[in-house]
């Protein structure tokens, strides 16, 4: 199957459903607070909560540059299926919490697994798909994350239905089930091919720190991390506060809320990641630049939408918003690995996309922490707003510092 001429494709699907898995499982616990909190006390306070989505976020991102590394390394289809199978047994086990301290570990293990995957995954597609097809893989496979956002804001309607332990045990069996099948059909590229070249033409081991001393040294590589993280805070602040502001600012209830928020944004990013993918992939051959281009472009579109969100309170104010917001978001979001092959070698690219990720998050993990302090204070939206506003210093950045001189470095 892995000669087959559709398989690059076929990985992409393989991997869109652990990607819907990967979101799903982190995201239902941000809707299902209120389901929660009759058995787990310490989640009636908002900075409670926060810190357990913080803990995820800080887990996540010290981990990532070691996931980065060790993929550069060894088969990533297997750190694929073990990471998925190790989150989704997570997932099951936050069924059997009791407590918020059992919730708080399994948070922080739930980021060990998780952040082995993306680092994986997106190199793992990036050299099935070269040249003309790269932004869109990729994009295809974002889709995945945001349809698990959306699949994960449903947790606290199936919560209202069930319960949240249910909830945890059913997406957590789905998960490991399968595992079992990306075991069977998933493979990694670059095993296959230095078997095909034989010993001979085979790159000797390097150090684990070559590939960090390659990134690091590489200057275009920090304008991309600063422009990566920035992002990342209005990203995070989405993903675990946007349900929260969707109540507040509407005055709904959060079985309400917490699905409308997550299909918004999912439907919109969907929506964008596959613009973005297209006009990447065809601006691309006409000027270098193309990829940053596209991003710039959703970027751009995230500013207003940022404000609106923070400072609307009609639905049709907050949906608009939120449906911009996951445009742009998108956009950005499908040329971030595509931008980062125009200016490190396709060996060292999982441990640089492993640094963003770790940038990004700790990124995230201050910001859901912050904005957990000010819900307590009731200025939320004002805090969406002031992101709005940081978001346009990495648009200029962007612009004025990248200029990539090919689109695949080898």
């Amino acid at each position: 199957m892995r000669h087959n001429k559709f398989y690059p494709w076929i990985v992409v699907a393989l991997l869109w459903v652990v990607a819907l898995l990967n979101y799903m499982d982190r995201q239902m616990l941000s809707t299902m607070q209120e389901a929660m909190k009759a058995d787990i006390a310490e989640l009636n306070k908002a900075e409670a909560f926060g810190a357990l989505m913080a803990v995820f976020l800080w887990i996540y991102g010290i981990v990532s540059p070691f996931a980065g590394v060790v993929a550069d390394r060894v088969s990533r289809k297997w750190l694929v299926v073990g990471s998925l199978f190790v989150w989704s047994a997570v997932t099951y086990l936050m069924g059997y919490a009791t407590d918020f301290t059992q919730l708080y570990w399994l948070r922080a293990l739930m980021g060990i697994s998780e952040a082995l995957y993306i680092p994986s995954a997106l190199s793992l597609i990036a050299d099935w798909h070269e040249g003309k097809s790269r932004s869109l893989a990729i994009g295809i496979h974002m889709t995945g994350l945001y349809v698990g956002q959306a699949v994960g804001g449903f947790g606290a309607t199936i919560a209202a239905t069930f319960s949240w332990h249910s909830t945890f045990h059913w997406f957590g069996i789905i998960g490991i089930a399968y595992s079992v099948v990306l075991a069977l059909c998933l493979m990694d590229k670059r095993k296959e091919q230095s078997k095909v070249a034989g010993p001979e033409m085979q790159t000797p081991k390097e150090s684990i720190w070559r590939g960090l001393a390659v990134v690091f040294s590489t200057w275009a590589f920090w304008v991309i991390l600063i422009y990566f993280a920035v992002p990342s805070l209005p990203g995070w602040a989405t993903k675990n506060w946007l349900p929260t502001l969707f109540a507040t600012n509407l005055d709904i209830p959060m079985s309400e809320a917490g699905p409308m928020s997550t299909i918004t944004i999912a439907a919109s990013s969907f929506i964008g990641v596959i613009v973005g993918g297209i006009l990447s992939d065809n601006w691309v051959k006409r000027n270098i630049r193309g990829r940053i281009y596209t991003s710039a472009i959703g970027l751009g579109m995230t500013i207003p939408a940022l404000v609106l969100l923070g400072f609307g309170h009609s639905v049709i104010a907050i949906v608009g918003a939120g449906l911009f917001f996951g445009m742009g978001f998108g956009m950005f979001d499908a040329n971030n690995m595509p931008i980062l092959c125009q200016i490190i070698p396709a060996r060292y690219r999982a441990t640089a996309y492993g640094v963003m990720n770790m940038v990004g998050v700790f990124a995230g993990a201050a910001v859901t922490h912050v904005l957990g302090k000010w819900t307590d204070g009731g200025n939320l939206g004002l805090g969406f707003a002031i992101l709005g506003c940081i978001v346009l210093l990495a648009l200029v950045l962007q612009l004025s510092c990248l200029r990539p001189t090919t689109d695949n470095m080898e």
